[in-house]
């Protein structure tokens, strides 16, 4: 199975407060994180983490990933390129890379840690999944973005706080787009 998340920040206290993140502190929620991944996440499945995995090096960056399920596969975000300095990649992610495209369940997938405005044959068989933006809908991109149907948001606020299909993937953005806008967002 293909799993999909991104924007985990695992370590980084200041994003309960800036997701409005249901979680006391940075170890409830780092907790949390690894036993919602793992309870879905088996070791033959295949994970795509869209960038942002961890934001401190407070965290114990290899105690974590040893903890996680599957076969990971890194997409670089903009919190990424300090800690991957820290440990042996090869050892925890199959690959790592600053975008992909895969194909998963008869579809095309870009995966980019960025939304972007376009990729190759946007459609129902060909998706962009990105991160970054977490809930975020008060910046000057949401109304167009929201208006992307094949462009779906793998960040972990919107998704459950665990890894998604793609199928959850459609069916949460749908969701939270249309949420009425709240403080978390």
């Amino acid at each position: 199975m293909d799993y999909f998340t991104s924007d985990l920040h695992f370590g980084h206290q200041n994003i309960i407060r800036h997701c409005g993140r249901p979680f006391l502190d940075v170890d409830e929620m780092d907790q949390a994180l690894i036993q919602n991944w793992n309870q879905r996440v088996n070791s033959e499945d295949t994970v795509y983490i869209l960038g942002d995995l961890f934001f401190t090096s407070k965290s114990p960056i290899e105690g974590i990933l040893s903890a996680l399920k599957g076969k990971k596969h890194l997409v670089l975000g903009n919190h990424d390129p300090n800690w991957i300095k820290k440990i042996p990649l090869s050892r925890y992610f199959e690959t790592v890379s600053l975008m992909a495209q895969i194909k998963s369940g008869g579809r095309r997938l870009t995966l980019c840690h960025y939304p972007m405005m376009t990729w190759r044959e946007p459609g129902e068989k060909s998706l962009l999944l990105y991160g970054h933006i977490h809930n975020n809908k008060k910046d000057v991109y949401w109304p167009l973005l929201s208006q992307m149907p094949f462009a779906l948001n793998v960040s972990v606020e919107i998704n459950g706080y665990q890894p998604v299909t793609v199928e959850e993937l459609m069916e949460n953005n749908q969701i939270w787009k249309e949420e009425k806008e709240s403080k978390g967002s």
